[in-house]
């Protein structure tokens, strides 16, 4: 039998959890580290996002691949610390949409992030790695396949919570792989009505010699602007 929750002991808790996962999400990665780099603002650059393709419009790779590991790092380690610390389902599932609002929405910025995919993918390996896996091949294969890295997002956030369904089952973990998901698509609806007026940026099949790969998969993910 499940007992109710006693939110005058819980809500300070949730609270802590809430600003935990929000504060480590909205670490901006790309404009620190592009400023340690000595390059140009990175939200005077490209689409002014501060993800990692833009960053590697900065003309820094090095910088770009930290951004990149760093944006998917901050939505790990919020939920694996979180866990280590003895932190409910409940208390992770804050934890893990609030990591993502944090880089969506980061406060330092004035609310103005980047779309969030490279976190969500973090969260979610820690949540469970194979359904972070899971969810990453999908992208990464629709991407490849109709050359369009929007739409490889958009459906591995619909894909994301039938994946939680079948291997974490009903609960706050799959609440808050769905409320992660909407936050995506929501990110992604000006790619959207691109792709539906078929106007949407399509990457070239040939690769840039100079770009790395996984660049080159993802080089049109933060073009919204």
């Amino acid at each position: 039998m499940l007992h109710p929750i006693n939110w005058s002991l819980a809500l300070p808790y949730y609270a802590a959890a809430l600003a935990f996962g929000y504060l480590l999400g909205s670490i901006p990665f790309g404009l620190i580290l592009t400023r340690v780099a000595g390059t140009e603002d990175i939200r005077a650059i490209g689409s002014g996002n501060i993800g990692a393709t833009n960053v590697l419009r900065s003309g820094h790779r090095i910088a770009a691949l930290a951004t990149l590991l760093g944006d998917c790092a901050k939505g790990w380690a919020a939920v694996l610390v979180a866990r280590a610390l003895g932190a409910t389902d409940e208390m992770l599932a804050v934890v893990a949409v609030a990591a993502l609002l944090g880089h969506v929405f980061p406060v330092w910025l004035r609310f103005r992030g980047g779309k969030g995919v490279a976190t969500a993918g973090g969260v979610l390996i820690a949540v469970d790695w194979r359904l972070g896996l899971a969810v990453i091949v999908v992208w990464l294969t629709v991407a490849g396949i109709s050359r369009y890295s929007s739409l490889g997002a958009i459906v591995a956030a619909l894909f994301a919570p039938a994946a939680a369904w079948y291997l974490l089952g009903p609960g706050a973990l799959f609440a808050a792989v769905c409320v992660m998901s909407a936050v995506l698509i929501a990110r992604h609806r000006a790619n959207i009505a691109k792709l539906l007026h078929k106007t949407e940026f399509r990457q070239s099949l040939e690769q840039a010699p100079d770009a790395p790969a996984m660049f080159d998969i993802i080089n049109t993910h933060d073009r919204q602007k």
